[in-house]
């Protein structure tokens, strides 16, 4: 069973903007799949979306969350502001 996490699409814009690529990437999703039978897309808050997707053989079920960077040390050499 797969518990790890990983990044679907990193971009730039308004939360608007990313709740609606957050949904896009729910939509369009795949994961391990090579046919996508049927596609159930809950939705928890305007930030995540627990995807179920189901395969021929198989059925997987994913948490979609959307995150924002708020520090990065390659981009900054000044403290997180306390």
């Amino acid at each position: 069973m797969d518990r790890d996490a990983r990044t679907l699409a990193e971009f730039d814009g308004s939360a608007e903007e990313a709740e609606s690529a957050l949904l896009q990437a729910a939509s369009t999703y795949e994961h391990k799949l090579w046919k996508v039978n049927r596609r159930e897309i809950f939705r928890c808050s305007s930030r995540s979306y627990f995807l179920r997707i189901h395969g021929r053989m198989a059925t997987y079920g994913l948490l979609l969350q959307l995150a924002e960077l708020v520090h990065d040390t390659a981009e900054s050499t000044s403290p997180l502001p306390a």
